[in-house]
C-alpha cells in the first residue's frame, strides 16, 4: 500500500469528521441522545445496545464506557450490549432466526423507560430493525445510529444519529466520536449526583 493511499484514508476521514462538526441535526442527536440517557440512568433505567460486527464492537465499547468509566471514576451505571452472550445469540438465532437475536434479549431484559441503541450504518440490517421495534412497542427510548443511506429507519426511533456519509468504516468512526462525546455529557450531569 502506498503512502498516498494511506494519506488518502487520512483525508476522507478528515473530511468526514469536519462535515459532522458543521452537521447542526447530528450535533443536535448526539446532544438529545445523551439527555434520554441521562434521563434513564437518573430514574434507575438502563441502556441497551446492538448492531453486528463493526457495529457490534462499537455496542459494546459503548457499554463498556457506562459501565465502567469513561474519563474518571464514578458509580456504575446499567448497560449492556446485546452482542456479547454467544449461548443467548447462537439459541435464539437458531430457535427463532437470526433476524430475532437482538428483538428477543430485548423482550426479555427491556423496561419502559429504557434506552435502546440499534446500530446500523447502512440503516437496513433486519435483526437491528426487529429490535427497534420491539423496543418501540414495550415503551423503551428508541435510539438509531447509521450512516447517510439510514435515514428511512427514522419512523421506528424516538432520536436518530445520520452519520454524514455512507461509507461503512468512517460511518462507524463518527458513531465513535459521537458515543464518546454522549459518554463525556452522562458522566459530566450524573457523576457529581452519584446517580
Amino acid at each position: 500500500m502506498s503512502h498516498d493511499r494511506i494519506a488518502t484514508h487520512f483525508q476522507r476521514s478528515l473530511t468526514a469528521m469536519a462535515a459532522a462538526t458543521d452537521d447542526r441535526a447530528l450535533l443536535s442527536a448526539t446532544l438529545a441522545i445523551a439527555g434520554a440517557i441521562i434521563d434513564a440512568l437518573r430514574n434507575g433505567r438502563k441502556l441497551l445496545i446492538a448492531g453486528n460486527g463493526g457495529s457490534a464492537a462499537d455496542a459494546q465499547h459503548i457499554a463498556a464506557e457506562i459501565i465502567g468509566r469513561y474519563k474518571f471514576d464514578r458509580p456504575a451505571w446499567p448497560a449492556i450490549a446485546l452482542t456479547t452472550d454467544t449461548s443467548a445469540l447462537t439459541a435464539i438465532a437458531n430457535d427463532y432466526g437470526f433476524d430475532r437475536i437482538f428483538a428477543r434479549q430485548v423482550e426479555g431484559l427491556g423496561q419502559p423507560g429504557d434506552v435502546f441503541i440499534g446500530i446500523t450504518t447502512s440503516g437496513s440490517s433486519p435483526n437491528v430493525l426487529a429490535a427497534l421495534q420491539a423496543a418501540r412497542a414495550l415503551g423503551l427510548v428508541t435510539v438509531g445510529m447509521t450512516g447517510a443511506r439510514g435515514v428511512s429507519m427514522a419512523s421506528l426511533c424516538d432520536y436518530l444519529l445520520v452519520a454524514p456519509i455512507d461509507e461503512t468504516a468512517i460511518v462507524q468512526q463518527i458513531h465513535m466520536v459521537a458515543a464518546h462525546a454522549i459518554c463525556d455529557e452522562i458522566e459530566q450531569a450524573l457523576a457529581s449526583t452519584k446517580a
